[in-house]
């Protein structure tokens, strides 16, 4: 899978909040010992095809010795790179993972609040996820401004998404996409990809533009996470004991590519009884 995650930066302002480090949610809890301590996660049962695939490859200890390969402070911490096990410092990793990915599962309960757990995909039109590219929430805090924004960028893409996937508009994919693989540098691509935009402003302006659920907007300007990332990236868990750990990776040194100076690693990770 080429291009794993293709989660947008935006500019931090301010600090994140604290989070309360409990849930009620239902689930499988488990632990991922980490060179920095000890994360323990609640996967939902509200996901249970991406909860599933978490438990099995956590019990074929897919995970020991994994690398967190993308740090971005205030926003995420990023693991499960296959090819990070064995990788050596000018690797560039993100591009690898397990030859299968899993149905997005999208609910409405569940959003990127500081500490929520989600799954890593590339820029495919159904928005599968990663088979075993995870991300962790850090985040920042907003305000309702903010929030205006993210929204702002949620629905050109969610309306962009429905563009993509109407069987009226295949032919014009998959040409683009064949004089992408060609390396074209035909105008075509451009004519093509704006005619698409157009269209995904045509139909945003008919359409019912989604909103924050009231809850989520005062998590969001409370303790914070990554607004934008809703309604694009599957949410299936959360940590309910060690964001101490998750802001010590967030803020390690990192080159260019995100990649920590210094590798911090998955030690092992183990399905673990409910607290």
């Amino acid at each position: 899978m080429k291009n794993i995650i293709a989660l947008l930066v935006i500019l931090t302002v301010g600090a994140c909040g604290s989070q309360s480090e409990q849930s009620d949610a239902t689930g499988i809890d488990v632990e991922l010992v980490t060179d920095f301590g000890p994360i323990v996660i609640r996967l939902y049962d509200e996901t249970p095809q991406h909860r599933d695939n978490f438990i099995k490859l956590i019990e074929d200890q897919f995970y020991d010795s994994i690398l967190f390969h993308r740090v971005i402070e205030n926003f995420m911490i990023q693991a499960g790179d296959p090819e990070s096990r064995q990788s050596i410092a000018s690797d560039t990793l993100g591009a690898s993972d397990l030859p299968y990915t899993i149905p997005a599962e999208f609910h409405p309960d569940l959003f990127h609040k500081r500490g929520a757990l989600g799954a890593a995909r590339d820029n495919n039109p159904a928005r599968a996820s990663s088979s075993t590219q995870f991300y962790i929430v850090q985040g920042r805090v907003y305000t309702d401004s903010l929030l205006e924004a993210q929204l702002g960028r949620i629905n050109n893409w969610l309306a962009m998404n429905r563009v993509v996937n109407d069987p009226a508009n295949k032919g014009l994919i998959d040409r683009r996409d064949q004089l992408r693989d060609l390396d074209s540098k035909s105008d075509s691509i451009q004519l093509i990809s704006e005619h698409l935009s157009n269209l995904a402003k045509a139909d945003l302006e008919k359409g019912e533009a989604y909103q924050y659920p009231a809850a989520h907007r005062e998590a969001y300007k409370n303790i914070g996470g990554a607004a934008h990332l809703d309604q694009n990236y599957t949410v299936f868990g959360e940590v309910i004991q060690g964001m101490d750990v998750v802001d010590k990776i967030a803020s390690t040194p990192t080159n260019d590519l995100d990649r920590p100076e210094s590798d911090v690693r998955i030690i092992s990770a183990k399905v673990i009884d409910r607290k």
